[in-house]
């Protein structure tokens, strides 16, 4: 389930909750109880970077370095010709 944060515009307190996406937004304050609560926008708790957090980290046996195998397939392809222009476009 998600965190999210939240403010109150009558008292300023600063809190998290922990609910569902469907669940409605919270309104009442729990500190001064006032219906002033608004929704603050944070970043996410966790970040996708790197090389390929799935393949090598949860790949067991034969199944491990899939990243590696789809390489030497690509390595028999036969590579087309370069234009001759020193683009590098082949």
């Amino acid at each position: 389930m998600p965190l999210y944060e939240y403010r109150c515009d009558a008292c300023s307190h600063e809190f998290e909750a922990l609910q569902k996406i469907s669940d409605e937004a919270l309104v009442h304050c729990p500190v001064c109880e006032a219906p002033e609560l608004r929704k603050l926008i944070s970043a996410a708790g966790f970040r996708l970077k790197g090389q390929g957090w799935y393949e090598t980290d949860f790949k067991t046996g034969s199944k491990r370095n899939l990243a590696e195998s789809g390489a030497s397939d690509s390595a028999k392809k036969p590579k087309a010709a370069a234009c001759g222009t020193g683009c590098g476009c082949h």
